[in-house]
């Protein structure tokens, strides 16, 4: 396992090398000291966006050619696939509020926003549950992959700021058929135990996973 310092400001470049080095052991993934608890964290600049992207497919590709799966899960899409749902007219009336309220009071349009969109995706049975299905789904197909298959849970940007992920991690642990799960942190560091969800959030420690 990588002797790095926990909580290190690492170039993006190094973490993921760092990653990549801690899944790949011969006796299976080592991105936890907890054994029944497949996740990590890793975390880069917003501003990073396009960089984490490229060298994520690098990292997926020298994966697959080492002979694992690499499930990978857009948050954005499963945000509007959830939005979709509720139709057109729905869709519709959301936004025309958020414009008669934003002209009267930029905070008050976000608020009806989050209010109208938060209990979509929160809680137990909201985005988290989608992504437990995909991993559970794919896992209960390939049972023989599933020792050398990993998911890598990125946008998690478009989330903001209805949505924070500690919550999607707690939810999904037990969930996952003991597939490792990587969430792609845009965000930034604050102190030494806590992270703050795209720069913006009150800093939240509630976090169990490594954070690369």
């Amino acid at each position: 396992m990588s002797s790095m310092p926990l909580f290190d400001q690492t170039p993006l470049a190094e973490s993921i090398a760092a990653l990549r080095q801690d899944l790949i052991q011969d006796d299976g993934p080592r991105i936890s000291t907890m054994r029944n608890y497949r996740f990590a964290i890793l975390q880069y600049k917003p501003e990073d966006e396009f960089e984490l992207r490229r060298k994520v497919q690098q990292l997926s590709r020298e994966l697959e050619q080492g002979g694992w799966v690499v499930l990978t899960i857009s948050l954005q899409k499963l945000l509007y696939s959830r939005l979709r749902e509720q139709g057109d007219e729905w869709l519709k009336r959301i936004i025309d509020r958020e414009r008669e309220f934003r002209s009267i009071d930029p905070e008050r349009g976000l608020n009806d926003l989050k209010k109208n969109i938060g209990p979509l995706i929160e809680g137990p049975d909201g985005i988290s549950a989608d992504c437990a299905k995909i991993i559970a789904d794919f896992a209960d197909a390939n049972p023989d992959k599933v020792d050398r298959t990993v998911a890598l849970v990125g946008r998690a940007g478009a989330l903001f700021p209805f949505f924070r992920s500690s919550a999607l991690l707690k939810h999904l642990d037990g969930k996952t058929r003991q597939v490792p799960v990587i969430l792609l942190y845009p965000g930034e560091r604050r102190g030494q135990t806590s992270l703050s969800f795209m720069g913006e959030l009150n800093p939240d420690s509630d976090y169990r996973p490594r954070i690369y």
